[in-house]
């Protein structure tokens, strides 16, 4: 019996869910889906500069499932850029970030954000 899957921490949902060319027309044959945890591992990696085991820390998963995760992101990444394919994010094995954690690892927790410019607002900006 197989190993029950891990679930993957993620910081945020993305703003956006779709992606692709406009100049095309939409059908199922051209959609790639990206899950969730694909779409945090290039959020990590690439945008916010974290190595692979940074990531892994974050994520709360190993750094060579976090190397896997990645390289199946840029490869529906790249099908999506080169064959012209609607990009769709969505599904996954993940769970949110409860805002509970004093500090998020990645910086970029929209919980958090929220919560610090509340307080700041509530504290006269102290």
């Amino acid at each position: 019996m197989p190993r029950p899957r891990k679930w993957r921490k993620v910081c945020c949902l993305p703003e956006s869910n779709s992606f692709g060319p406009l100049n095309t027309l939409i059908n199922q044959e051209h959609f790639v889906i990206m899950t969730v945890d694909e779409y945090e591992t290039i959020r990590l990696i690439d945008l916010e500069g974290f190595t692979q085991e940074e990531s892994a820390d974050q994520m709360n998963i190993a750094r060579t499932t976090v190397q896997r995760i990645y390289n199946d992101a840029r490869r529906k990444l790249a099908d999506s850029l080169v064959n012209g394919k609607m990009l769709r994010i969505e599904g996954g094995d993940y769970k949110l970030c409860d805002g509970l954690e004093k500090t998020c690892g990645c910086g970029g927790c929209l919980r958090h954000k929220c919560d610090r410019s509340f307080r700041l607002e509530d504290n006269g900006g102290e």
